[in-house]
């Protein structure tokens, strides 16, 4: 792919935080207008002790940045793991964030490399923000997934010896799904520690980008309209939902009954797909799998609102998902922190489903509690 400039980081930074600051709730009259906007407001009112854990929280470091070509971002508060970054969530009132390397993470160095790497990213968080803000991060681990074997220790080495929650993965690996036999290990292991995958976007292959995405009239390829189409505007929403079907129909789950995984963006458009993908796949994999279709987004997935912070997908998704398996995020520094707390407080929601998602659920999956204050 094409290298993106500082314009098209801006723009994707754009598109990543779609509907951010807008109101979030089903076009009304102006009649009921400011009846809802009152309703929304007692309802914040009361939520304004709501506790939140971020379960989709961002960072990078200047050598991190290097290897993938992303120095355009230092701007933007990735690296900053101090200060300014506490000081926003105490503006938003986020008491935890799990910590997340930005996509691609370290999964395209191959070799030592990578493993070398990974285990030096991830004892950054542990030296570092976990060390000197005891309680107020928690974090994902870092894998060297060129080599599955090398990531399931590196995964069973920080949740034993660093207390990391799980780990992170972004979009495709080279030219491989989880669902390849190679990343057995991996699986087998996340399901062994009782940990959980978090499946986060990722960019797409050069070959995927060239059929799907690069077909823009060129005059406007210096607006990046292509690449921003097949990442955060829309690409890679569709395909984390692609790998996790491909994980059901596989059999991961048949495999590793166990093994939990995390997407995040309201699930990535899934809402909009369920009973559609839950019909036409529940037809074809009826003696081919274990249990009904459906039966595995409730037994072992879990999805994230980050960056969506609008009631209408959020009751889509909870029209098919139990509020049990849906967890609070805010896919920061891309997403203002504050702009998605205070979009949740005003959620109409019963206090008791929204202590679920905004903290209860997060406490559940990691084993971890909000620090006292």
């Amino acid at each position: 792919m094409k290298s993106m400039g500082r314009r098209g980081f801006l723009t994707a930074a754009t598109a990543l935080g779609i509907g951010a600051g807008l109101s979030t709730h089903a076009i009304v009259s102006a009649a009921d207008e400011d009846e809802t906007s009152d309703k929304t407001s007692d309802i914040s009112l009361r939520d304004q002790d709501l506790p939140f854990i971020g379960t989709e929280e961002t960072f990078s470091t200047h050598e991190l940045m290097v290897l993938n070509d992303r120095l355009f971002l230092e701007d933007t508060g990735l690296a900053e793991l101090g200060p300014r970054r506490i000081g926003a969530m105490d503006e938003a009132g986020l008491n935890v964030q799990i910590l997340s390397a930005h996509t691609p993470g370290v999964q395209n160095a191959k070799g030592q490399k990578g493993i070398d790497f990974a285990y030096r990213l991830n004892k950054t968080l542990v030296d570092g923000p976990m060390a000197t803000y005891p309680g107020r991060f928690q974090a994902f681990a870092t894998l060297p997934l060129q080599n599955p074997e090398a990531s399931a220790d590196e995964l069973e080495r920080t949740v034993r010896e660093d207390g990391f929650l799980g780990c992170l993965t972004n979009g495709i690996i080279g030219k491989k799904f989880l669902d390849h036999p190679d990343f057995e290990p991996l699986l087998a292991r996340a399901e062994s520690l009782d940990v959980p995958i978090y499946i986060h976007p990722g960019l797409p292959p050069d070959e995927v980008f060239e059929i799907y995405y690069s077909n823009m009239r060129p005059e406007y390829q210096k607006e990046f309209q292509d690449q921003v189409l097949s990442i955060s505007a829309y690409g890679w929403h569709q395909e984390v939902v692609t790998q996790c079907l491909r994980m059901i129909t596989s059999g991961v789950f048949d495999r590793h009954p166990k093994l939990q995984i995390i997407i995040g963006h309201m699930g990535e458009g899934l809402p909009f797909f369920y009973k559609r993908i839950v019909e036409k796949m529940g037809e074809v994999t009826e003696k081919s799998l274990k249990k009904p279709f459906e039966q595995y987004f409730h037994d072992n997935f879990w999805f994230t609102t980050s960056a969506f912070p609008q009631t209408e997908l959020l009751d889509l998704l909870l029209q098919h998902i139990s509020v049990d398996r849906v967890m609070f995020a805010t896919d920061y520094p891309f997403a203002n922190m504050k702009t998605q707390t205070d979009w949740f407080r005003g959620v109409d929601l019963p206090r008791e489903a929204k202590e679920k998602i905004a903290f209860r659920n997060a406490e559940i999956l990691f084993g971890i509690k909000i620090p006292l204050k």
